[in-house]
């Protein structure tokens, strides 16, 4: 009888350690998650692959400080200088692109700081610190600041004062600010396409090269933090790179708008 229980018990143990690690953790943006994109991409990767997703839905920045302590397994972000000095550092291994969108500068339909005129990104800055004009910052080391305070800089501006708002919020939040106080604001595109129709704001500035926006996923390295679910991670990367999760992403619509556009994949579907 002690034997039977101890065997019982063993088995409860083995069975609890593996629903344990049926999790994967994933830090990401939070243009993914606000999106939808993950309610639509990530179901069928565990069905498949009997893995349950913790989604970690942060700044880039922070998404790729959680994989550096070892705090997530697999990380997708949209932060390039920040991607490669995590990789140059030695945090993630299998670094992959994996979609693209671009990043609006939004503001009140009524324009005031007359940002329709401006033919690039930078100039739409300048002309935003000339007028004065409220901007609602992310401030919180996301890609989408990352790329703000990079846009400053070609600029040759260090914007500050009352009309620069510093949030440190993520992109839905910042964009309901910007709508309340009839502000500007800079976004991914496909955040703005899920919240536009909660509000006034409009695209004022788009199109120029700069604003391009890619996404990538990178596996947090197993050998610096062994209890990693590597093999998971690299199961997730190559499912998201793959021609059934690069459709899933291409497919993906709000108002009939594509809202990232497949990177690992082209439109032959043979991979690169």
């Amino acid at each position: 009888m002690a034997r039977l229980r101890l065997l019982t018990l063993a088995l409860l143990l083995l069975s609890s350690t593996a629903l344990a690690q049926d999790h994967l953790r994933l830090a990401t943006t939070t243009s993914t998650e606000n999106t939808g994109l993950l309610g639509a991409i990530l179901p069928p990767f565990e069905k498949r692959f009997g893995v349950t997703v913790d989604v970690i839905a942060v700044g880039s920045g922070k998404a790729l400080k959680l994989g550096e302590n070892g705090d997530v397994d697999v990380v997708l972000s949209h932060a390039p200088a920040l991607e490669e000095a995590f990789m140059a550092a030695g945090f993630g291994v299998n670094r992959r692109d994996v979609m693209y969108n671009d990043f609006v500068i939004v503001g009140p339909p009524a324009d005031p700081a007359k940002l329709r005129t401006a033919t690039t990104a930078v100039e739409a800055f300048t002309q935003l610190a000339a007028a004065q004009a409220t901007f609602i910052s992310r401030g919180d080391e996301s890609g989408t600041h990352e790329k703000e305070k990079a846009l400053w800089k070609a600029a040759g501006l260090t914007p500050s004062g009352p009309w620069y708002v510093s949030a440190g919020l993520g992109m839905g939040q910042v964009l309901q600010m910007a709508d309340e106080k009839e502000a500007y604001a800079l976004s991914d595109r496909g955040t703005f396409l899920s919240y536009k129709a909660k509000g006034d704001l409009v695209i004022v500035a788009q199109g120029d090269p700069e604003l391009f926006n890619p996404y990538t996923i990178i596996a947090a390295n197993p050998a610096r933090h062994p209890k990693l679910r590597y093999f998971d991670a690299m199961a997730l990367i190559a499912w998201m790179t793959s021609p059934v999760g690069q459709q899933l992403i291409g497919d993906f619509q709000i108002a009939g708008e594509q809202l990232f556009h497949p990177t690992a994949v082209p439109p032959s579907g043979v991979a690169r």
